[in-house]
Parts: structure tokens; sequence; C-alpha cells
């Protein structure tokens, strides 16, 4: 796998750490001569001192030949146009990019930006569930974020409660793969019914999640 950092941040560091240590090949762009001296020295990482968006850097760092580009700068014009080139220009397969306006993902997806990673959104979706969904545990996201697998607790109230699966139809056709119930798995069919204090492991859309979880919870 060969991967391009773009950015100063400690978050590119950890990346670059956690990239070597897998022996893929990777190449971080930078534009701090001192963090990327640092870079070098603790991560082993292939550093080159730039601008992330000039098409001469990154032909420098090898993104004809790279798998993958993340572009981690705070700013989001810069995150762009560093994905568009090495997409368009380049031909690298696939672009990620950090959006700390999350207002800015729906942008960067019709751009072309194969996936978008945005702290602001997911803080306030984790502080969203916790407020809404006292019951609610999302355990990790899969599929490059296309999909949440959450575990979500039924309580006495819960309007799912005595229902089958069947009966259940989720709006947001979501999955239950699993019922852990007196500590036994059970695997659902359209027939298992619920009951209170089962826990669920759903499947489900991150942008209809909450539609499922409304009709689980109440």
């Amino acid at each position: 796998m060969r991967v391009i950092l773009v950015g100063d941040s400690r978050t590119v560091y950890f990346l670059a750490r956690r990239f070597v240590s897998r022996r893929y090949h990777v190449t971080a762009i930078v534009k701090d001569r001192a963090f990327g001296e640092e870079l070098g020295e603790q991560t082993k990482a292939t550093v080159i001192e730039g601008d992330g968006t000039d098409l001469n850097r990154l032909e420098e760092a090898g993104a004809r030949q790279a798998d993958v580009l993340i572009a981690l700068t705070m700013q989001d014009q810069d995150n762009l146009i560093a994905c568009q080139i090495a997409s368009r220009v380049l031909g690298v397969p696939r672009t990620i990019a950090l959006v700390n306006d999350p207002d800015n993902e729906v942008v960067f997806k019709k751009l072309g930006v194969s996936d978008t990673v945005s702290a602001t959104g997911l803080i306030g979706s984790v502080i969203d569930q916790e407020a809404t969904f006292e019951d609610v545990t999302t355990l990790l996201p899969i599929a490059h974020g296309l999909l949440n697998v959450s575990e979500v607790h039924l309580p006495a109230d819960s309007p799912a409660v005595g229902k089958t699966l069947q009966q259940l139809n989720l709006p947001g056709k979501s999955l239950v793969g699993s019922i852990v119930r007196n500590n036994q798995v059970i695997v659902p069919r359209g027939d298992t019914r619920l009951e209170v204090h089962d826990h669920l492991i759903l499947i489900s859309e991150p942008d209809q999640q909450s539609l499922d979880l409304a009709a689980l919870c109440g």
C-alpha cells in the first residue's frame, strides 16, 4: 500500500507511524521543516517539504503510483485542491479529506473526494446520540463510514418490545444482525420476537440511523 499524507498536524504523525508499522510505503508532504524533520526521524516515512496542493510536489511524492492520498491540513480548500489534483490529474484511485467545516462535506463529495472525515460532525453526532438515546452505543463505523454498527438496549417502555422483526419494519431499512439475550447470542429471523432488555446489534446507514433508533427506543 502506497499512502501520501498532506499536512503538518499531529494526526499526520500518528497516521504515518501507524502505516509504517504496517509496512505501507508512506510519503508525507509538509510545509513546516522542523515538523518534517521530526516526522522523518521518528516514523521513517519519506518526507517532502512543500505545498500539498502543488502538482510538482505531489508528483515528487509519487502520487502517480499511490493507492490513497489523505489531506489533513486545517484549510478545507487546500484539502479539496490536493484531493482533486491527486485524483483528476495524477490518477490516485482514492482520496480522503479532513473537513473542518461539516457544511462542506456535501460539496467535497460532489467534487469527487472519495471519503471525508469531519471531527466536528462526529463529536456533534456523539453528543446528539447521548442526549437522545441513552440506551444506544455506537460501536464502530464500517465500509468506509457508509454503515454504523450500534448496540441498542431495549427498555421496558420500548415500542419494539413484543413485536417480531417482521412486524417492526424499521423505517430506515436497518438490519438487526444479532440479539444478545440472557448472555445468549440469537441470530434473528423475521419471526423472532423482541423482549425487554434485549441487546440488539444494529447495522444501519448513518443518515437513516435516527429513524430506526426512534422506532426501537421510542
